[in-house]
């Protein structure tokens, strides 16, 4: 018997090493000679469709990968946006959404390959571009620059992410094929030895594959943010593959992005492309043999607080919606568009010897809501904690808050009447004298001052939100919220404030009750029931602006400038049973309906109002 157990332990540490040798061994190898890409030695087109996973709830991201395969891709790109997976220096969350590993390791499961884009600047109309707001704290910090101060938790961040999926690279048994350094560098600066030390940060993170950049199809840019040794991919259409000809003769043709889409800023237009010339732009890559990327293959939303915005001289400060849904071929709700059936047609038509489209799987399931009162209201001055006081307004960074609303608090000595300039309000004021609202400020239009009477002894508050740091350009250097410098009246600056910090991350302080409130923005509450569970869209057209909740999920933001008038609900935040929503109303109206409704529709879009249109372009408020 003892000789028994030890031949059986024996056979069993051989049978552990053999296994452990064959799980090191690449099962895939993938890699470039002259102007082609070669998966296991043989010549391989990458058709590529871009999904951020974390702006899909986990629920979902295997439905979105199964329609990118029947779509006919065969890879997945996603980039990683840092804000969200180190939330406070040195406190990392894979878990949850934001369980990377487990994504790409669906990816695999789904037959997909991978193109990873960890940034650490990603742009993507997300909020600050990826970046944790926290960088900012940092008196004069220059984020995509070789400041050590930025590079130290750059490489921190590498670092954390080489350990979840390094391992998952394509040499190691996993399907990431390639990997990219920054992104799109060459719209922002070039500094080559800022752009060596991402590359030599990914490889000491263990990201010993293939490793690529990506700018936009311009001589120029993809001159100033490639790397001589790194293969490059251009943005946009056939002219960037003759634009990257150019710059990088020989190597593989690579379209980094190719948009059939394009995003939404709130009080502007709602975007459109055709099908067909989508379609035939894809037509016209893979006759040529080129690799591409679209982006977005499927867009989804900018929960919570996460939208981006853009910056310049002649249009202003510009916040993207809620919605991500890009006019992508797989709207928000995971559903095919006919750009899909458009796309899949002539990806069909140059499949390799052998391969075979999958059938398109079922829609998402979707359902209607009945109409949801909402009976019960509480201010949001309930969510006041203890200020932090200081002679002059401090930023949201300064007050180590990241996202929402901050309340700026102080009381005139004297009666005064005059202009209130507050310089400079990061995104959207609100201000009051005890009930007495006096007026807003909105930086899309560049206001930061009006007119005002104020009493002496009555509080003048000042409630700012942020909508979105921008997320491309020189100005993302510039990327504070809150009050970033003084506030004076006719003249005179204004000191002593109290700040009172409203990230909205847990409302469970709020007590609300049916008996109304008669100042500044509100919650309002409602409760409705759910049979059987399916994605929906809440319908906020008579309403103002403000966010939505459902069951502690922030939506995000809605507004009625438009073209955004629906929020996108996953089925998986909803209950069979009981559900609850909370509705924060900024601009509350005494005659308002306090109902929503729900339905299959993907998110409507409404032409901006003529009024907010002339305000835009005039910089003078509606």
């Amino acid at each position: 018997m003892r000789k028994h157990r030890i031949l059986a332990t024996v056979l069993f540490a051989l049978a552990s090493i053999v296994q452990s040798a064959t799980a090191t061994e690449p099962v895939h190898s993938f890699a470039v000679q002259g102007e082609q890409f070669l998966l296991d030695g043989k010549p391989f087109i990458v058709r590529t469709g871009e999904l951020h996973f974390q702006r899909v709830p986990r629920e979902q991201w295997r439905q979105r990968l199964r329609m990118a395969k029947a779509m006919g891709l065969n890879a997945i790109g996603t980039y990683l946006f840092w804000n969200l997976l180190e939330p406070a220096p040195g406190k990392f969350d894979f878990s949850g959404n934001n369980d990377l590993a487990e994504f790409v390791l669906e990816a695999q499961a789904e037959g997909l390959w991978v193109l990873l884009r960890p940034g650490p600047y990603v742009c993507a109309e997300w909020e600050f571009g990826g970046f944790p707001s926290w960088l900012l704290k940092t008196p004069d910090i220059k984020v995509r620059t070789t400041d050590p101060r930025f590079i130290e938790p750059l490489r921190d961040y590498l670092k954390q992410v080489g350990e979840q999926v390094a391992k998952l690279q394509i040499a190691h048994g996993g399907p990431i094929l390639m990997t990219q350094v920054e992104n799109e560098y060459g719209s922002f600066g070039k500094d080559k030895v800022y752009l060596e030390v991402n590359r030599q940060a990914l490889r000491d993170a263990g990201f010993d594959g293939l490793l690529y950049t990506v700018d936009g199809g311009d001589e120029t840019l993809l001159q100033r943010g490639s790397l001589r040794e790194l293969i490059a991919g251009a943005n946009g259409d056939v002219e960037g593959l003759a634009a990257l000809a150019k710059v990088k003769p020989g190597q593989p043709k690579l379209i980094g992005e190719f948009y059939p889409g394009w995003f939404d800023h709130w009080g502007e237009p709602h975007h459109h492309s055709d099908a067909a010339k989508d379609a035939k732009m894809i037509d016209a890559f893979l006759a040529r043999g080129a690799s591409f990327s679209i982006y977005m293959f499927h867009g989804g939303t900018n929960f919570g607080f996460m939208n981006g915005a853009n910056y310049s001289k002649k249009e202003g400060y510009r916040p993207t919606t809620t919605s991500y849904d890009y006019d992508a071929p797989l709207d928000e709700a995971g559903r095919p568009t006919p750009k899909f059936f458009a796309m899949r047609a002539v990806i069909a038509k140059y499949l390799p010897k052998g391969e075979k489209l999958p059938d398109v799987p079922g829609a998402p399931k979707m359902i209607e809501l009945p109409p949801i009162r909402l009976t019960e209201s509480a201010s949001l001055w309930s969510l006041l904690g203890k200020p932090v006081e200081a002679d002059h307004p401090l930023t949201f960074e300064e007050l180590d808050q990241s996202y929402g609303f901050v309340l700026y608090r102080t009381t005139p000595a004297k009666a005064s009447k005059g202009t209130l300039d507050i310089d400079t309000p990061r995104d959207y004021a609100l201000l009051w004298q005890g009930t007495r609202e006096l007026g807003t400020l909105d930086r899309r239009y560049g206001q930061h001052a009006l007119q005002v009477d104020l009493a002496a002894g009555e509080p003048l508050d000042v409630l700012v939100e942020n909508m979105g740091r921008v997320n491309y350009g020189a100005d993302m250097l510039d990327g504070w919220a809150g009050i970033t410098h003084k506030v004076s009246l006719a003249g005179d600056e204004l000191t002593l404030w109290k700040m009172y910090t409203l990230p909205l991350s847990d409302l469970s302080r709020l007590e609300f009750s049916t008996s109304p409130k008669k100042s500044g923005p509100l919650f309002w509450r409602g409760v409705f029931d759910v049979a059987d569970r399916g994605s929906t869209f809440l319908d906020l057209r008579d309403w103002n602006k403000g966010h939505v909740w459902i069951n502690g999920h922030h939506l995000g933001r809605y507004w009625n400038i438009g073209p955004q008038q629906m929020l996108y609900v996953p089925a998986s935040w909803l209950k069979e049973g009981r559900n609850e929503v909370i509705v924060l109303e900024e601009h509350p109206s005494a005659n308002a309906p306090h109902m929503l409704r729900g339905g299959r529709k993907n998110a409507e879009y409404a032409t901006v109002r003529p009024a907010d249109a002339a305000a835009m372009a005039t910089g003078v408020p509606h």
